[in-house]
């Protein structure tokens, strides 16, 4: 069965119950769960579907646009396996503050359980645990429609009046200068968010180790731990500078 019939009987179940299973997938086309984990990340590309661990739901366009979703699903597995690890640094009674990068966003499935405070400028993280066992907390200011996620000096202002003894972060790039970003909103963000929190992770997968993008907003002293699926090579320069790298297989 070629790919473009695999994606019709997949949309069909999708359709039809809302969600798809890898596993139960892979079964009903006699396919591996590598294929069936494949295809879904496809279609997650391609805005057809939202990937989760383990399946994927319908595209709500009234609550998650298209490219947050596509960024979302982007080395799902990878981003799971980061935010597994993740969830094990955060414990009942906690107080975190999560940004709106997309590896952050994937965090929300392993903390739903957790009976902690959530303080966030992003709309999908909002969403995603409303109905959870987490209390939400959203950031005031202004609305980045396309990012869905709130930034500007109001945000800022609120986010300083807050104490939190956690914060997961994501950055466009991480290196040996510091942390870069593609905007300066969230830059502002994020060095607000570090600042007022206790402890810092940054959360980001091997692509973004060692690149430097637009900004280079802050060093890595605003940091206290890494969490990445970087090879050792990647991450030795962190190690010799002090930095916390916790892998994905440790």
């Amino acid at each position: 069965m070629n790919f473009q019939s695999r994606k019709q009987k997949i949309m069909e179940t999708l359709e039809a119950d809302g969600e798809v299973d890898i596993k139960k997938i892979a079964a009903q086309l006699k396919i591996s769960e590598i294929t069936a984990r494949r295809d879904l990340n496809q279609l997650a590309a391609d805005g057809l579907l939202y990937r989760t661990h383990g399946g994927a739901v319908k595209v709500n366009p009234l609550q998650k646009p298209h490219a947050f979703v596509n960024k979302s699903a982007q080395n799902a597995d990878v981003k799971d396996a980061i935010c597994r690890r993740a969830a094990a640094q955060i414990n009942d009674g906690d107080i975190i503050f999560m940004d709106c990068g997309s590896t952050v966003f994937r965090l929300c499935q392993f903390i739903k359980n957790k009976k902690i405070k959530v303080i966030t400028n992003s709309l999908p993280v909002v969403y995603e645990l409303q109905d959870s066992a987490a209390s939400v907390n959203i950031i005031g200011g202004e609305l980045d429609k396309e990012r869905r996620a709130v930034h500007g000096t109001t945000a800022i202002e609120h986010i300083n009046k807050y104490r939190a003894n956690k914060a997961f972060l994501g950055v466009d790039g991480i290196a040996a200068a510091g942390l870069f970003a593609n905007s300066e909103n969230e830059a502002s963000i994020t060095t607000a968010f570090a600042a007022s929190s206790g402890y810092t992770y940054i959360l980001c997968d091997d692509s973004k180790i060692g690149r430097e993008t637009y900004l280079n907003f802050a060093g890595l002293d605003v940091v206290n731990a890494l969490i990445t699926n970087a090879s050792d090579d990647k991450i030795a320069g962190f190690l010799e500078k002090g930095l916390l790298v916790l892998g994905i297989n440790e």
